[in-house]
């Protein structure tokens, strides 16, 4: 099994903003960090490389981040151990608070690429059923075999 996740922020400003642009010039840094960190499997990108174009959301200004990491612990060396670790530090500077969940993580069989409808889903059933082994945070963080057990 392959961890998959989902995030999903709302801009303050206009990708195009002075305000925002910050973040903009480091996508795809932060990008060719995920792809070359130890772990990483797939990442959902657009044709310019990345998925700020990728509107999954009716609200424009929800962006996606989706990918595929081949463990909890790959995903969060990523996530807190990296540079990464300092543009998440200033979240708050580009991105309107979300009052739900906001990211969602689920368990996957290896080779499965996730489809962003998918991704949705998985958000959804967090949101409405709280934690379970289909859909769960970093906080519970079910194993794969939870996840399994929980099928039969």
């Amino acid at each position: 099994m392959q961890l998959a996740q989902l995030n999903i922020a709302k801009a303050k400003y206009a990708l195009e903003s002075l305000e925002i642009r910050d973040f903009v010039d480091n996508l795809e840094p932060i990008n060719r960090l995920a792809e070359s960190s130890e772990g990483f499997v797939w990442r959902l990108k657009d044709d310019s490389g990345d998925a700020t174009d990728i509107q999954a959301f009716s609200d424009p200004n929800i962006i996606v981040n989706m990918s595929v990491w081949d463990s909890p612990d790959a995903l969060r060396t990523f996530m807190f151990k990296t540079h990464h670790r300092d543009f998440m530090r200033r979240k708050k500077e580009w991105f309107e608070p979300i009052s739900d969940h906001s990211y969602v993580l689920w368990w996957q069989p290896i080779g499965h690429i996730p489809t962003i409808e998918q991704a949705i889903e998985k958000l959804e059933l967090l949101r409405r059923f709280g934690e379970t082994p289909s859909a769960f945070t970093f906080k519970s963080l079910f194993s794969a075999t939870e996840y399994l057990q929980s099928k039969t």
